[in-house]
């Protein structure tokens, strides 16, 4: 597993999203981002049928599989790293999924405040 020297939205190291799925921008299933990440995919969450049935709608099928980029096509309960914008997108259509606080970058507090991830946060246990 890679370390990450990254932060969370909280002020901790930054805790894994997902490896099963593999997300992240850098597939390394952190919420990690660059220079490179124009979309900022920062904010992991946790997958609902609406907000994938949304995403979809906008442009962005995250459920359909893709082979030739080994991508699985998520389903709900799946952990992804999210672009912020799209996350904030969503919440405001009211349909933004659960988030894992420990998992999403810090860079997220750029484009929302901590009051309302908090609001959508989920508890894992495990």
């Amino acid at each position: 597993m890679r370390k990450t020297t990254a932060k969370n939205v909280l002020g901790a190291p930054l805790k894994p999203c997902c490896f099963d799925p593999l997300t992240g921008f850098h597939r390394d299933g952190f919420c990690n981002t660059g220079p490179s990440d124009y979309g900022t995919h920062v904010v992991c969450a946790k997958m609902t049928e609406e907000f994938l049935t949304y995403t979809k709608s906008r442009g962005n099928d995250l459920s359909t599989p893709l082979p030739i980029y080994n991508f699985p096509g998520l389903k709900p309960g799946d952990q992804w790293c999210l672009c912020a914008l799209r996350w904030r997108e969503a919440m405001v259509a009211g349909v933004a999924p659960p988030i894992i606080l420990a998992s999403t970058h810090e860079k997220a507090l750029e484009i929302m405040e901590i009051e309302i991830l908090k609001k959508y946060a989920v508890v894992l246990l495990g």
